[in-house]
């Protein structure tokens, strides 16, 4: 007997499939998927850090909003085949936090509290393509979602865009996460079906 999840309910006639990459589901809400416990942490609890060859640069919850937040509409695509688009984000760009900081090393590990991580390109951070969101469709993001403050990596599936996001460990070797280690793409562009290794 076939069950099916809320939310993967199918494409819309009604919308331009060359928006979905290949193996996506149109979903219109969005689905909650998480490995481990969701934490609960406050706002005033929450710092973000990147540690690069220099040392560690770290901010605030109020000094990382302090740098400007932008509103962004993005389509996310998940790892678990849905897709969903147009989504209104909130959040500082990546570029800000970086443009104080030189580093010769290209690779980041994305940490998470709760101890997930995910490895990402820098090149695939900065130049307008990454943020820390802290609203999704216009409401501070729940714990479910990622909460207080979670990494946005839209041209990426949706597992890069780490959850509870909290700092950046500078490699000079491109090194697995936590799902890369489970065989999942070191890379996980959704247009060309990098899922798996």
């Amino acid at each position: 007997m076939a069950s099916f999840t809320r939310g993967f309910g199918g494409r819309r006639r009604d919308v331009d499939d060359s928006k979905i990459p290949p193996g996506q589901t149109l979903v219109h809400d969005w689905p909650v998927l998480s490995a481990g416990a969701t934490p609960e942490i406050e706002p005033s609890e929450w710092s973000f850090s990147i540690r690069t060859e220099s040392g560690l640069h770290s901010w605030t919850w109020d000094e990382v909003r302090a740098l400007g937040l932008e509103d962004i509409t993005v389509d996310i695509h998940c790892v678990t085949h849905w897709t969903k688009l147009g989504m209104g984000w909130r959040g500082v760009p990546l570029d800000k936090l970086f443009a104080d900081i030189e580093t010769s090393l290209d690779f980041c590990m994305v940490h998470s509290f709760g101890g997930y991580t995910t490895n990402v390109p820098l090149d695939e951070l900065l130049d307008g393509q990454a943020w820390i969101a802290f609203e999704a469709d216009g409401e501070p993001l729940t714990p479910e979602h990622g909460g207080p403050a979670r990494l946005l990596v839209p041209h990426l599936y949706f597992w890069k865009s780490a959850k509870w996001v909290r700092g950046i460990v500078m490699h000079a070797e491109d090194e697995p996460g936590f799902w890369e280690n489970a065989g999942y793409n070191m890379h996980g562009d959704p247009w060309k079906e990098e899922r798996y290794w």
